[in-house]
Parts: C-alpha cells; structure tokens; sequence
C-alpha cells in the first residue's frame, strides 16, 4: 500500500472519528418521542457515570439543580420586621380595593392607576440617576414585556410599588385577566418588584 493511500485512509478515519464526537455532544441528536438524556435501562437502576452533573444539591434547592438558591438569591425577597410587614398589610387594604374598581372598569393603563393612587394620599417616588431614592413611595409601571413567538410583547396593564417602610414594600398589578395585591421584603437589586430570571 502507498504512503498517500495510507496518509488518506487515516485522515478518512480522523474525519470520522470528529463527525461522532460532534453529534454526541451538546447538540445530541435524539429519535423522535425521546426525551434528551433519557435512558433505555428501566426506571430504578442507575450508572455512577451517567451524569455529569455535580452531586452536590443545596437544602431546599426547588428542582434539584445544584447551586439554584445561590444562583437564584437575588430573586428571594428581604424579610419584614413584623411590625413593618403588619404596615404594609395595612396598606395593601388601602389599595385592593381602589385597583379592584379601576379592574372592574376594566381601567389598567399606568396614568389611570397611578392618578387613583395618588389620591389615597401616596407621593411617587423620586430616584436620582446613581439609583439614591430622593422621597415618595408609589411606583407605577408599565407591565415588563416578555418573550413570544417572534419578538417581545409587551401587556396592557400596570403594576404597582409601594415602599411601606425600607423593609417592607406593597406591591400589585392589574391586567385584563385580573389583579392581585400582596406584601413583601426588598429585592437586592430592584428594590419592591421582583426581577425577571437571568436566564
């Protein structure tokens, strides 16, 4: 055999060789009906290396991904002294039943909400741009968009913030489908309203 036809023979093998290797990472190819990572063995048996996942689980780690409190914390509210969080359910009352009216009359939009909580006696709040709050505790926004088919769409509705005490926030929306009010500890990062997953 000649030293070319060998030279081709192996590189006909090395091309080969990476073809499998690429269809058996990341992007496995699956039959049709089959779930990614699904075995054949019956349920009950298990391979010490059929995973490369880490052992490692936090305690109440909700679906059993390793590191997902930690990875997951800055979504977790602040805790409420008790008197404060008894002030805040106090100003959730206030508001239920203003945004139950405006749902009623089928009113979500931003101005209309925050023009009839204004009128329960509440100052907007005031941020500079470095982010320092300057005074009031009403925030009304817009509903954040969210991914859908092609693009993001963003809903009609309001929601709403109410920092009760620096501990201690109101917060609510109000969209066609419904409302709802409810008391919470300060996000890390986003103050009242709870952030949008990372990723």
């Amino acid at each position: 055999m000649s030293t070319s036809m060998l030279a081709h023979r192996v590189r006909s093998a090395a091309v080969a060789l990476a073809a499998v290797a690429a269809l058996t990472s990341c992007g496995d190819l699956h039959a049709p009906g089959t779930t990614p990572g699904a075995s054949s063995r019956p349920s009950g048996t298990s391979s010490p290396s059929a995973s490369g996942a880490s052992p490692y689980v936090e305690p109440g780690a909700g679906d059993g991904a390793p590191h997902h409190n930690e990875n997951n914390a800055y979504r977790r509210a602040g805790e409420m002294a008790p008197a404060h969080a008894a002030d805040a359910e106090r100003e959730a009352a206030r508001i239920r039943p203003v945004l139950k009216r405006l749902w009623e009359q089928r009113k979500w939009n931003p101005e209309t909400v925050r023009t009839a909580l204004l009128r329960l006696g509440y100052e907007e709040e005031r941020v500079a741009q470095d982010g320092k709050r300057l005074g009031g505790t009403l925030t009304v926004t817009g509903l954040p968009s969210h991914w859908e088919g092609d693009g993001p769409v963003t809903p009609e509705g309001s929601r709403v913030a109410l920092r009760v005490h620096d501990d201690a926030c109101v917060t609510a929306f109000l969209q066609q489908s419904n409302f709802a009010v409810s008391t919470n500890g300060p996000y890390p990062e986003t103050g009242c309203f709870q952030p949008p997953y990372g990723h």
